[in-house]
């Protein structure tokens, strides 16, 4: 049976003993205004956790602000968090109160701890220490009443060895520590969170109700999931999107996933059919290269879009033994067109 924790709009869901003992240190930990550190990798749901503290607490009904440490300037961020008074600094033409200072009586959840700059977490630890915050420009300061949550994806032990966090704001912080634990080890709640994430997805499509067979399913559940979580609902997303008819199978799969089946579980995965539209050809090319999801690093659009053409037109040559005419018949190509491609990506015989 699965455990589903509401949140809003969102939900927790799980089976695993690694997120029930997440839920177990939730619900105690909400009882109490102690610093809580969540630690995760990326896309494995701090965020969500650092909500559910929140709305289970006595602070249900204040202020819940998110400040992500890693996408705001480091320049701006102090100012982000602070605030500023009129005149303190060029082009501040009016007071503006800080994230910290409008989550008054409410939780702040800092993400990305592990990338505030050293000169501010001097300042964060005043606030933990005095329950106060200094305006930039300010001549007084501003008593707050918050509860402080932070996450981070980073290693902070290491970084306090390599004198890029503090150590007495690190022990502040981390009073109470909840690891969440990557979809890898949590492989029992993959089909759970396939099954809620196609059904959020037919809801919000308004088309026809796609259905995931169990054996994609299984081939799902292999793959390891390195964007954990938000890999998963994204990559589902997809799928429902570009899939052709009802039913979700092995064949829609791009190898990115498929090369993490077992063999002896691949032997019934279809290949491509022939008698398909351009369309379709097109678009189960480009799943099986680049749809499973961008790579942390990002990718060269222009480069991948003509890899895709060359495999096209070598594909359209070899099938007419290299008659210029025909594959530019094939391609939709006046033949000068093709020549010149031919020429451009010195392709050869």
């Amino acid at each position: 049976m699965s455990i589903v924790k509401k949140i809003g709009e969102h939900s927790i869901i799980g089976n695993s003993q690694g997120i029930r003992d997440v839920f177990g240190i939730v619900e105690k930990a909400a009882a109490s205004d102690s610093t809580v550190m969540i630690l995760g990798e990326s896309g494995t749901g701090k965020e969500l956790i650092a909500r559910a503290l929140h709305q289970n607490s006595k602070r249900e009904n204040k202020p819940f602000i998110a400040v992500n440490c890693g996408a705001i300037p480091h320049e701006l961020l102090e100012s982000e968090l602070f605030g500023y008074e009129k005149g303190a600094f060029t082009g501040a033409s009016h007071t503006r109160i800080g994230r910290l200072e409008l989550a008054n009586e409410g939780t702040v959840f800092l993400d990305e701890i592990g990338d505030m700059p050293a000169a501010l977490q001097v300042k964060l630890l005043r606030v933990l220490a005095e329950q106060e915050i200094d305006r930039l420009g300010g001549t007084k300061p501003v008593k707050i009443n918050i509860r402080f949550i932070t996450a981070t994806h980073r290693n902070l032990e290491d970084a306090i060895k390599d004198g890029k966090f503090r150590e007495d704001l690190y022990y502040r912080l981390n009073i109470i520590p909840i690891v969440i634990p990557p979809l890898r080890d949590r492989k029992s709640d993959i089909p759970l969170l396939v099954q809620h994430f196609l059904e959020k997805c037919n809801e919000n499509q308004g088309q026809q109700l796609k259905v995931i067979t169990d054996e994609t399913t299984q081939m799902l559940t292999n793959y390891s999931w390195p964007g954990n979580i938000r890999e998963l609902g994204n990559f589902i997303e997809r799928m429902v999107v570009l899939s052709v008819g009802n039913n979700i199978t092995p064949k829609d799969l791009p190898e990115k996933v498929l090369g993490e089946v077992p063999p002896e579980n691949q032997l019934s995965v279809e290949k491509p059919e022939f008698g398909l539209s351009p369309a379709e050809m097109l678009q189960n090319g480009l799943k099986r290269s680049f749809f499973i999801g961008l790579p942390e690093g990002g990718i060269n659009l222009k480069n991948a879009v003509e890899e895709f053409e060359r495999g096209l037109i070598t594909e359209a040559l070899e099938k007419t033994n290299w008659v210029k005419n025909k594959a530019a018949g094939l391609l939709e190509l006046n033949r000068t067109t093709l020549v010149e491609k031919i020429k451009k990506m010195n392709l050869k015989r």
